[in-house]
């Protein structure tokens, strides 16, 4: 089987490594489709994994014809059983390359309409409506709110839903890494959806009650130079690191503002860490938090006055932060185990294409 994955989000990237590791385990014949040069190639290359290069922005423009193109010859030469699209760019050129020829997963990671306005918007919701229509055998969510968003918006399809997990033995409770003050991470993207402005905006309000108080981004991307550009000295920029444990461990609370998502990946990381989260009430946030915990943790989107408030309570009280990090940990061990969502796509895989492997049982760690 094939994954096609599109540039520039690791979040995605992890999810796909840990998928490709599973699948390798269980005896599958597995590739991948991705930029050349790429974190992502060199992982799965790492696992080993077939790794192809396959040169595609993140937006659909005037070279779509040509990556669809390239796309489809190398859907040709690997010759997959099913072929599994990771976010819109691929989900886009895959499709158009494969029109139903050969079972096709596509896997929004939150969905393209919801980031962008206007004509680009509404030419978006189109194609999801067409192309989940005529030319996807399923298509997978990460959260249940995102399949009811995508059915909202008019999308009819054959659905599964899986949600995402992650690696409980990489993202574990290590040494206390906390220093004396108060340390509020973030990690993602440095992009409109991951609102990182919002958390900036905030951030003033926050050292007016913890004055001592530090903010670190972790990640790069488009916004970069923008954000920089509008923090203070208490906020450092530590770019794209090559592994994000150590940072959620040093964390006192992880903070995620998205504007929009499926369901992110980090804050089931920081979780899985041992560490409270603070996240924005968008697709998947209830889903991943704790039962119990949206009083402490959810707040609303592009609200900085509620971010900051939020912030203030939770750096103020170390008593509830160390508890609401244990119940984090114990949630994320029973319900979002990587090993767990790669048996439900190996079973997925199964019912679309007879996709098999050498069946495994062993038993996850609750």
């Amino acid at each position: 089987m094939l994954h096609a994955v599109q540039p520039g989000d690791g979040g995605v990237a992890r999810v796909v490594t840990d998928l490709v590791r599973g699948q390798l385990a269980a005896g599958l014949r597995v590739a991948v489709a991705c930029p050349p040069g790429t974190e992502l190639a060199a992982a799965v290359r790492a696992e080993g994994a077939e790794a192809y290069d396959w040169t595609a922005g993140r937006d659909p423009g005037p070279r779509l014809l040509r990556e669809t193109r390239d796309l489809a010859r190398l859907i040709r030469t690997v010759a997959p059983a099913l072929v599994h699209a990771h976010s819109a760019k691929a989900g886009l050129c895959a499709r158009l390359a494969l029109r139903g020829r050969v079972p096709t997963v596509y896997q929004p990671h939150a969905w393209s309409f919801e980031a962008v306005t206007g004509t680009t918007a509404a030419l978006a919701l189109r194609w999801e409506r067409w192309a989940a229509a005529h030319w996807t055998a399923r298509v997978l969510c990460v959260s249940e709110a995102e399949r009811r968003r995508g059915e909202a918006a008019g999308v009819r399809a054959s659905w599964s839903v899986i949600h995402n997990g992650v690696n409980t033995e990489r993202f574990a409770p290590g040494p206390d890494e906390a220093g004396s003050a108060p340390l509020v991470v973030c990690v993602g993207r440095l992009c409109r959806q991951k609102g990182q402005d919002v958390l900036l905006a905030a951030w003033p309000g926050v050292l007016d009650a913890v004055p001592d108080a530090r903010l670190v981004f972790v990640g790069d991307g488009p916004d970069g130079e923008r954000l920089r550009a509008g923090a203070g000295a208490s906020v450092r920029f530590v770019g794209a690191v090559p592994d994000t444990a150590s940072w959620y461990r040093a964390a006192d609370v992880v903070v995620l503002p998205s504007r929009w998502e499926g369901m992110a990946l980090a804050p089931l990381e920081a979780m899985a860490s041992g560490r409270p989260v603070l996240v924005t009430d968008v697709d998947g946030a209830r889903e991943s938090l704790p039962p119990g915990h949206e009083a402490q943790c959810l707040v609303p989107p592009d609200d900085p006055a509620a971010l900051a408030a939020a912030l203030r309570r939770l750096l103020g009280r170390p008593g509830l932060r160390h508890s609401l990090g244990r119940e984090a940990r114990e949630h994320v061990l029973s319900r979002f185990d990587v090993r767990r969502t790669g048996a439900a796509v190996a079973e997925l895989y199964r019912e679309l294409a007879g996709v098999r492997g050498t069946e495994h049982r062993e038993p996850i760690a609750q």
